[in-house]
């Protein structure tokens, strides 16, 4: 039901703890409900305990939610019960997203013990790699890129695990944020440009690390510091009598890479309660909505209040900045809720055939009439991706049958793929490209009074406490930060045989 939203699709959330309780199971659990707006394809868990002074790995993974793959209680108190566990909820950018093969954290067992990964992010050199373990005798079970990274650290000849996963993050490139499970150690990695979040957190003399804050939360765990882009950081009984986490940076690092956070976590993908890239995603959200109201305002003709109403729940805090700013250029404006959301469409709605089209977006929206009847409406959306849906929003908003529809988005236009971990369709679904950036066309297409995106210099002027050089967005210029092979089309890049 999440493909009716028209939205770029979130890549994957991940968790890993460790701690002298053996009930950790339940706390990634809970990380990764939180997680959930991350990856709505399926989840796992795999928890390390001991069985008479032998570590043994337990696993649970499956189709669907969290809540769904990890119903009951029995679960935790029987086969998930460990010291350590790590958990990852998926959203395939990588592999086939219907098998439950590719459904992670992925383990082994190898000639130094056991071995569990879970990643959030893209290789860039994944096709190439593989090809390479391929042909050197490595046999495959998955799709996913993560794969890879279990082999390059089990065919690894070095003879300490911690140089064999340095060894191995040597060789990748493009998008990774780690945790692994060893025998005896929770590790956490990030690629050098620090595409994607990673923080880490305390609870209780517990160590937490976690794709976004929201997971440390709903745990009441303490929030320490972000994984910086490139470090490899260990956690093990060692840290929890001494409270001393070990850091490592990666070996290919260099004087020429430069960090490059992907800016669609703070537009959309992270949830607003969280901290990544060391701002709060609420707070560059409404500066995100004030700068876009400074540079593209809305004044009804007669004077009258504009009616500003976000498209829920990911654009809500963007229109907030945004009506707040049009008061203070003088334009009266009043934020309303125009739009109501349901949240309760499960994963196998039925759409018939014949019905898609008509139904459209009225399983997921209905307008609250009495708000926009008469009124000039300003739509704030986060993201326009093939325009399908916000067609469809529109001419449920004309039913209502307002004065006046402008559409406003708090992002620039989306022309290019995302090698990074977002999925996006291929470059000629995605509206803007199909019409050449003229916003004439989009307008007509969408049936609107107007239509204005944020420039990219726009955009990076509301990342405040950041250098705006340390954001990639590629997605809207197609200056990728890492070399990519752009001769393959997206599908083709991720098409692992």
């Amino acid at each position: 039901m999440d493909s009716l939203l028209d939205k770029p699709q979130c890549n994957c959330g991940i968790f890993g703890i460790f701690s002298k309780t053996d009930d950790t199971a339940i706390n990634t659990y809970y990380g990764l409900h939180s997680l959930q707006h991350r990856g709505q394809e399926a989840a796992g868990i795999i928890s390390l305990y001991l069985q008479n002074d032998k570590p043994i790995f337990s696993v649970h993974k499956g189709m669907g939610l969290v809540s769904e793959v990890f119903a009951g209680k029995k679960l935790f108190e029987e086969k998930l019960k460990g010291f350590a566990s790590i958990g990852h909820n998926r959203y395939s950018t990588f592999g086939a997203s219907d098998s439950a093969k590719n459904i992670q954290p992925f383990f082994v067992t190898y000639r130094m013990g056991n071995l569990a990964v879970a990643h959030n992010g893209n290789l860039t050199n994944a096709r190439k790699l593989r090809n390479e373990l391929v042909n050197d005798g490595a046999i495959f079970q998955t799709t996913s890129d993560t794969e890879v990274i279990l082999h390059l650290i089990a065919r690894c000849k070095l003879n300490d695990q911690i140089e064999q996963i340095k060894e191995a993050l040597k060789k990748i490139e493009g998008a990774y944020s780690l945790v692994i499970l060893t025998n005896d150690k929770l590790i956490a990695a990030r690629d050098p440009n620090g595409f994607r979040p990673l923080c880490i957190g305390k609870m209780n003399g517990s160590y937490i690390v976690t794709s976004e804050t929201c997971a440390l939360d709903i745990n009441a765990a303490q929030y320490i510091r972000d994984v910086e882009p490139g470090e490899i950081i260990v956690i093990d009984k060692n840290t929890l009598e001494k409270d001393d986490i070990k850091s490592y940076y990666n070996n290919n690092l260099d004087s020429n890479t430069k960090t490059k956070h992907c800016i669609f976590e703070y537009i959309y993908f992270s949830r607003p309660d969280s901290r990544i890239f060391g701002s709060n995603v609420d707070k560059i959200r409404r500066k995100l909505g004030k700068v876009l109201a400074q540079k593209h305002p809305v004044a009804d003709k007669d004077g009258d209040k504009v009616i500003v109403i976000s498209v829920p729940d990911s654009s809500n805090t963007a229109a907030i900045g945004y009506e707040n700013q049009l008061e203070k250029l003088g334009i009266p404006a009043k934020l309303e809720i125009g739009l109501i959301r349901s949240h309760y469409i499960g994963r196998t709605f039925i759409l018939p055939g014949q019905k898609r089209r008509e139904i459209g977006v009225r399983i997921k929206f209905n307008t609250v009439k009495g708000v926009l009847e008469g009124r000039t409406v300003v739509l704030v959306d986060d993201s326009i991706v093939r325009g399908t849906t916000s067609k469809q929003l529109v001419n449920l908003i004309k039913e209502a049958n307002p004065k006046a529809i402008h559409i406003r988005i708090s992002s620039p236009q989306i022309l290019f793929p995302c090698y990074y971990g977002m999925d996006f369709p291929s470059r000629e679904e995605l509206i803007a490209y199909k019409m050449n950036s003229d916003i004439n066309k989009i307008k007509e297409y969408l049936g609107v009074d107007s239509i204005e995106y944020m420039s990219i210099d726009e955009l990076l002027e509301a990342m405040v406490d950041h250098d705006r050089e340390h954001f990639c967005t590629a997605c809207f210029s197609g200056d990728y930060p890492t070399s990519v092979d752009t001769t393959y089309s997206k599908e083709e890049y991720d098409d692992i045989p």
